[in-house]
């Protein structure tokens, strides 16, 4: 096994999450011991809960001693492990997608996690340029760990283009359900699974765009209750006006819920969903694209070539493959 295995293992972990960490960048962190046996593979899943590092450490930490009882909050978990490692990791090795983190936030530094632990060796796929976060490679090298950064960079820094764009501007990913045939049309088939997973990403999401065709013919609620988590607001975009439309269509009912007639400004991770010919308009202005399919039809390749894609990630969920892509 070679330093791009690992790392490779670190940054697919991490598109498994990538867009429901928003707005947070997806990282990935694989942990050998000092043997280079494969202690834990773990990612950042959520905003404001345990970066990559610490989940993977408490995996590994929970491997070696499963008598552990790990608290669940972040940094009391990172309080815990830094009182109660009992040395366990002590030469252990980490690959991670990104530089970890230096500062104090909503979480702990990982770089000083990694430190306390007594890591030997910290792999890094590319550097943090965000100024608050950056510094951990740095920091680790004065703490006497060996540190080498650029591994697998090119696939690390397609993982933080979403990151990267929201920072700055919006971020707009377009998300289509192929039917049995691969056809973009009519009504969708996907698993429970895969509906689960949508409507989790609905619910990170600044604004939900759909057309007017969609309101009418499928009269939707597109919330988020499947994720058990708030609806999100909705763009309607139509040559009606909103106030035309049937009020009793469910979506204009979910409490709490804004909805627009254009793309406020402030909206900075933004969603498209819709058929072919929504998909058709405004599939130049995509920065990525979120694209199911039954796992039993081969239909992403043809989706791929008609749109000029290409494949970033590739993911299964029940009975269902999904594909994330972006322009060429």
């Amino acid at each position: 096994m070679n330093h791009e295995f690992y790392m490779n293992l670190a940054i697919d972990e991490a598109w498994k999450y990538q867009f429901l960490t928003y707005p947070n960048p997806a990282v990935g962190c694989v942990i050998l011991d000092k043997n280079g046996k494969i202690l834990s593979i773990q990612a950042h899943k959520e905003a404001g809960k345990a970066h990559a590092e610490l989940k993977a450490v408490s995996k590994a930490l929970k491997m070696l001693n499963p008598n552990l009882d790990l608290a669940k909050n972040a940094n009391d978990l990172y309080e815990f492990i830094c009182k109660n490692h009992q040395n366990l990791l002590k030469g252990a090795i980490a690959y991670v997608s990104l530089e970890p983190c230096n500062h104090q936030g909503k979480t702990p530094p990982c770089a000083k996690l990694f430190s306390t632990l007594g890591f030997s060796e910290v792999f890094i796929a590319t550097k943090d340029e965000h100024k608050l976060a950056s510094g951990g490679a740095e920091f680790l090298k004065n703490q006497g760990i060996k540190v080498q950064i650029g591994i697998c960079e090119k696939r690390a820094k397609e993982l933080l283009k979403p990151f990267l764009k929201w920072q700055k501007s919006s971020f707009k990913i377009f998300k289509l359900a192929l039917s049995l045939n691969g056809s973009a049309l009519g009504k969708i088939v996907s698993s429970k699974a895969s509906r689960i997973y949508a409507h989790t990403l609905r619910s990170k999401l600044d604004l939900l765009v759909i057309g007017g065709e969609t309101i009418r013919y499928d009269r939707p609620i597109l919330d988020a209750r499947l994720a058990n988590a708030k609806a999100p607001n909705v763009c309607v975009l139509s040559h009606k006006k909103l106030e035309e439309f049937d009020k009793n269509i469910p979506l204009f009912n979910v409490p709490n819920r804004q909805i627009f007639s254009s793309i406020p400004k402030e909206a900075k991770f933004i969603m498209y969903e819709g058929g072919g010919n929504f998909l058709e308009a405004f599939k130049d202005e995509m920065d990525m694209f979120l694209i199911f399919s039954n796992s039993n039809f081969n239909t992403l390749e043809s989706i791929k070539l008609n749109l000029n894609l290409k494949p970033l990630y590739k993911g299964f969920l029940e009975n269902d493959t999904y594909g994330i892509y972006e322009k060429i």
